[in-house]
């Protein structure tokens, strides 16, 4: 309950193990969205089986980048793959940087390929389930300003026999995440096959998917695919952009594209469309992109000019993040999925009853131990440049057997550090003097740190006698 003044560690009810978040899964920002004039960075997958079977859903065999094949592109046939047409067309815009990932995606670590380098993830008919710490990785990536396009194939396209197609691998993406599991962009995926049609495009002459600079789509392909049922309901920015024949509104959605959080979303339910029919030897293509019966060559190239913030008439010169979505930035904001998302030591986030959480059945509990103890807790996130308004805000419970009205024995520091672990900020500094009853909301000012990458850090910092409690829940930061 509120106003405990006991010292913790002689409760024993702190729940052990959750203070640690397991490895791999610590939660990073975007990277700071591209300025004006930068080329956006896109990122093709290729480290979950996207080259089982017949399938070659990459822009060259060199990887991570395609310029080690041909530095200067101009035929699909100069750089080797099923989606070089793609990664080519992009390329000779100048506009565009591209590289392939081949092992676990990762998200604010060192790596060339970690998420944080880039504005675009494309995930070209994914045949392996993403690991935990993928799944943080790419709906947090997404979340805080990044573009995600999901190309499925239609159900049983199981290309590595490992029981998992692209349609279970996709919706477990969205539905099972330690970010966001309740429909996140609105749409489910289809376990359907279907093995031909030509879905039409609706009539939006303002889309800048279906009109944009490279071009006007009016039709796709379908040659064994799938839909994606809509729910406007969980998310009211899904929108489908082309339908399978005879299907409108909620339910036979080829193409669709949404929001969540800071960043965008497309879907496609086919990978035939992107196939340009050449590839590595041995794989039997199909020559989807230049099909004369559909447009969708324009239809992959404006989705990726607009998934990276460009817009619908540069051909990809407006760099990304031009623009801010209100949203709210932090992971499991109210701890109710326990420790992920968040790095802490060990115990501090609980659903003990010797504190109470303001809401739901988590908080986090910092010091209380009655001794020399430091307690810390923080998530890494990207505030968008484009937004001007940026608030961190928390509700704090801080519990004392300090007697003092003067003197700040144990004290909890509010800090913004950089990613290397520097401290840029002492936000606020709390202390035993701040005691009281219950919560009391705090806010305070990040927009100074509009376009950077920051971890948010609380530090408790407790005394050898007498225990003070900084108890936190219900955290968020508000970009508008």
């Amino acid at each position: 309950m509120l106003g405990l003044t006991l010292p913790r560690h002689g409760l024993g009810a702190v729940l052990a193990g959750l203070g640690l978040l397991a490895a791999g899964v610590t939660v990073q920002a975007t990277a700071t969205p591209a300025a004006a004039a930068t080329p956006h960075r896109i990122l093709f997958d290729d480290g979950h089986a996207e080259e089982a079977g017949n399938a070659d859903w990459i822009v060259s065999t060199s990887r991570p980048d395609p310029l080690g094949q041909d530095s200067s592109p101009s035929a699909e046939t100069d750089w080797t793959g099923a989606l070089s047409s793609w990664g080519v067309a992009l390329q000779k815009t100048g506009d565009y940087s591209l590289k392939t990932a081949t092992s676990a995606l990762t998200y604010g670590g060192s790596s060339a390929t970690d998420l944080s380098n880039f504005d675009t993830l494309v995930l070209p008919e994914p045949n392996t389930l993403f690991t935990t710490a993928e799944k943080t990785a790419i709906m947090t990536f997404v979340k805080n300003g990044g573009g995600l396009f999901m190309i499925s194939d239609h159900t049983g396209a199981d290309r590595n026999n490992d029981g998992e197609d692209a349609v279970e691998i996709l919706n477990d993406l969205m539905t099972n995440n330690s970010v966001d599991s309740t429909d996140p962009f609105g749409f489910s995926i289809d376990s359907l096959s279907i093995s031909s049609d030509y879905p039409s495009a609706i009539s939006d002459s303002s889309n800048p998917v279906l009109h944009g600079s490279f071009g006007t789509v009016t039709k796709s392909l379908i040659a064994s695919g799938t839909t994606a049922t809509l729910k406007p309901a969980d998310n009211a920015n899904v929108k489908g952009l082309l339908y399978r024949t005879g299907y409108s509104g909620n339910t036979g959605a080829f193409f669709a594209t949404s929001t969540f959080g800071s960043g965008r979303v497309a879907f496609w339910g086919d990978s035939s469309p992107i196939d340009d029919g050449t590839g590595q030897s041995g794989n039997t293509l199909y020559d989807g992109w230049n099909d004369s019966g559909a447009t969708n060559a324009a239809l992959a190239l404006n989705a990726t000019e607009w998934l990276a913030g460009g817009s619908s008439s540069g051909g990809g010169d407006d760099g990304g993040g031009s623009t801010c979505a209100s949203a709210q930035l932090l992971g499991n904001n109210g701890f109710e999925s326990g420790s992920s998302t968040w790095t802490t030591s060990s115990g501090v986030i609980t659903n003990s009853t010797d504190e109470s959480a303001r809401t739901g059945s988590y908080y986090a509990w910092l010091d209380g131990y009655g001794s020399a103890h430091t307690d810390t807790l923080s998530q890494s996130v990207t505030v968008p440049a484009a937004c001007t308004t940026a608030t961190l805000s928390f509700y704090l419970h801080v519990d004392t057997a300090e007697t003092t009205t003067s003197t700040a024995y144990d004290t909890l520091k509010v800090q913004v550090l950089n990613s290397s672990g520097t401290v840029l900020s002492t936000l606020a500094t709390y202390s035993n003097l701040n005691a009281s009853s219950g919560y009391t909301q705090r806010s305070l000012n990040l927009a100074g740190y509009a376009g950077q990458t920051v971890t948010l850090k609380f530090t408790g910092t407790e005394g050898s006698t007498l225990q003070t409690s900084f108890v936190i829940d219900d955290t968020a930061l508000n970009v508008s």
